[in-house]
This record gives C-alpha cells, structure tokens and sequence, in this order.
C-alpha cells in the first residue's frame, strides 16, 4: 500500500493504526505525530493539494474529507487514484469513517479496538448539570467572525456537554457574523477555538471586554473537531473543561 492522507486528524489515525511504513504524503497541516508526519513528502495544504506532487507519489489510496478539502482538488485526484472521501457529521460517522479505513488499510484489528476504546469511553463520559442547557458560541475565525454552525461535528460535542449551540437556525455549517448579531443572541459562554485561527489569551481579553455578560474561554480545537483516534482523549478534555467552566463562573 501507498497511502497519502490530506486529513491531519486521520493522518494521525493512520500512524496510531501501524501504518507508518504504507504512509507516502501528508499534508503540511498533518502535525501529528510530529516526529512520524515531519520525513514525510508534503503534498500541500488541506485547501490547496500539490496534484502533480501526489500522482507522483503512485498512491494506492487517499484518504480525504468533503469539508476539509477543495472539491476540485479531490474531482480530480479520482481521475487517477483510488479515493476515500470522508464525510463526518456525528460520533457515529466518526467511528464508521475509522472501520472503514481499517479495512481498507488491511488493519481491521486494531481499529476495531480503537472504536471500542472510544465508544467506551463516551459511554462513562457524564455531562455535569451545571452546564445544562447553556448557550455557547463557538469561534473559530477572528475579523471576520466565524461560528461553528449546527451541522457540524463541534455541534455533537457541544451538545454532549449538555450545552446548546447560540446559532440553530443559520444556514452554513461555518457561518459568518456580525459583532453585534452575536450580541442580540446573549449567549452565556464563548468558546474560542486553537484552530484554525490560533486565539491566544490576548483576544480572550479583547472579547471579555466586549461580552462582559458570557464567559470567554479558550478551547482546544483539535479536541473539539479531530475525528480520528483523537477521540479517545476526547471524553476525558470534556470532563476536564466543564470543571473549569464551573469553576470560573
């Protein structure tokens, strides 16, 4: 096999499955981990793959994602290349998405016990009550602001905190909006993503100041939308984020 993921949490799925030797490419943005993805060839970003750099690669499989990646990028490596498009809207698709690779990479042992480590983790996970039914806007983009909409895999994490998304009726799962629509919604915390726009304590600071009213905090973003085997971390990050929202408030 010569696999090359454009998909930075699966590319990571893929080195936890003992693929290190069948992985040809990654993307630049496939960090993890760092000391297997960095002697890679890097076939560019998620958005804008090096097409030519991939098909000389000869690869087996590609593993991508309808979200992640351009869809004339993946339109056209199928001409060429056998393609994995993943599409992950809830935990279930996740964990499908990892049985599927696994059988397709020939490892359906070890992600067979991956799901089951993950499922089994999420069924010991308890939301606290104290969180029940708050509203939380999720940025993931400054100036413009960008929100993580309803129809996304955030959302399902969200939501198993016990928490409610602020945004349920706007269309796109990554919308767009104002400062002062994200005003009118009142929303009681504010949840400020890693990634992609890397929000540091500074822009914690900038938007306590403007919503004194919710609580601000910064979040993992790789906890909160990786999908691969990242997920088993996953259940217990929640635990410890809602401890220290509880806290705080």
């Amino acid at each position: 096999m010569r696999i090359i993921s454009v998909v930075p949490s699966l590319t990571e799925l893929l080195f936890d499955l003992g693929l290190d030797e069948h992985i040809v490419g990654v993307t630049r943005f496939c960090i993890h981990p760092i000391n297997k993805t960095k002697p890679k060839r890097k076939v560019g970003g998620t958005k804008n793959l090096k097409i030519e750099r991939i098909l000389e690669l000869s690869p087996t499989l590609i593993i991508a994602n309808k979200e992640e990646n351009a869809k004339a990028d993946i339109e056209e490596l199928q001409k060429s290349c056998p393609v994995l498009l993943t599409d992950i809207y809830s935990l279930e698709d996740a964990l499908k998405s990892i049985l599927t690779i696994g059988e397709l990479t020939h490892s359906h042992t070890e992600a067979s016990q991956l799901v089951q480590k993950i499922q089994s983790e999420f069924d010991a996970y308890l939301p606290t009550n104290e969180l029940r039914g708050k509203k939380v806007a999720y940025l993931i983009w400054n100036d413009p602001i960008m929100i993580c909409g309803r129809n996304t895999f955030i959302n399902v994490l969200i939501e198993k905190m016990g928490m409610e998304n602020v945004f349920p009726q706007i269309d796109g799962r990554y919308p767009q909006v104002s400062e002062s629509e994200l005003h009118l919604l009142e929303p009681d915390h504010i949840f400020l993503s890693s990634e992609p726009f890397p929000f540091k304590d500074k822009h914690l600071v900038s938007f306590q100041n403007r919503f004194p009213k919710a609580k601000v905090s910064l979040v993992d973003g790789e906890m909160f939308s990786w999908y691969g085997s990242r997920l088993k971390f996953v259940p217990e990050y929640l635990t410890k984020l809602q401890k220290e929202l509880i806290s705080s408030c």
